[in-house]
């Protein structure tokens, strides 16, 4: 049984400045994201797009800052709608404090989604090529946001049996062993579902297949961590009701449009790069 270090989280001191390694690790994020998109402006179907849709570091640059912006705004907002409703109705200015913490993969990816649209738009490009561009290099990022979650000693699993070599106990969880659910998350939705993820990607696929095979695949992975992950007190309900945590109900339907995605794809035929000018 091991017992978790119970790490400060806050990284550097600098007078009333506090660092926390929870900001680090979003850093960490948007620094793979940036080294990642510049590895994929050579995969073929990019460095294949010549003339008026042709795609450049700064395009990299931008359409990170725009994720961030979706991230930021996406999550919490999607935390508030999914997880605390009824509270947030009740004290709608807590929205705004997002130093308290709280946020959401699921509204997240819908904030994504929403920079996505836009950029393509403000772009001229297809939203689906914009999709298959961004899919690759989210992975890393949700491995960095893990890691900032075991570091705070956060988002525990459930008990475990004592006999698990690797079962922690975590502070403010009693003091029973439980799955480290973050390291379980870290490993599948970010290392091995960036690994996979990468190696589909860099052969041209057809446009949205890319982006499929991530719903897919987060879906897969987040629905199997979840029945190793505590489930919030307040919805505890849900699942001793249904079976199933909030987080697995909101899996479902990206496993579904993934593979309803991927098929779609595939049926369309196959676009040209854009020609030169």
């Amino acid at each position: 049984m091991l017992i978790h270090p119970q790490i400060d989280p806050v990284a550097l001191q600098l007078g009333p400045i506090a660092v926390h390694w929870y900001g680090l690790t979003y850093l960490a994020a948007f620094a793979l994201f940036m080294l990642l998109g510049r590895l994929r402006l050579r995969h073929s179907p990019f460095a294949a797009v010549q003339g008026k849709g042709a795609w450049a570091y700064r395009d990299v640059e931008d359409i990170l800052f725009m994720g961030v912006m979706g991230v930021v705004l996406g999550g919490r907002i999607g935390y508030c709608l999914f997880y605390k409703p009824v509270f947030y109705l009740e004290h709608p200015l807590e929205i705004l404090y997002v130093w308290q913490g709280g946020m959401s993969f699921h509204g997240g990816m819908l904030g994504v989604i929403v920079s996505m649209v836009w950029f393509a738009m403000s772009r001229h490009k297809p939203f689906w090529q914009v999709a298959d561009f961004v899919a690759p290099c989210v992975p890393t990022g949700l491995a960095a946001g893990r890691v900032g979650n075991f570091i705070n000693g956060e988002l525990w699993g459930r008990l475990s049996d004592p006999s698990l070599p690797w079962g922690m106990v975590f502070r403010g969880a009693g003091d029973l062993p439980r799955h480290p659910s973050q390291v379980y998350q870290f490993l599948m939705e970010g290392l091995l579902l960036f690994v996979l993820l990468w190696l589909y990607a860099r052969k041209e696929r057809k446009q949205g297949q890319v982006a499929a095979a991530f719903l897919f695949g987060y879906g897969v992975f987040r629905f199997i961590a979840e029945f190793f992950r505590e489930p919030d007190a307040h919805l505890l309900w849900l699942q001793q009701q249904t079976g199933m945590s909030m987080g697995q109900w909101l899996c479902v339907p990206m496993i579904v449009g993934g593979i309803g995605l991927w098929l779609w794809a595939r049926s369309r035929p196959q676009s040209s790069p854009t020609p030169p000018h």
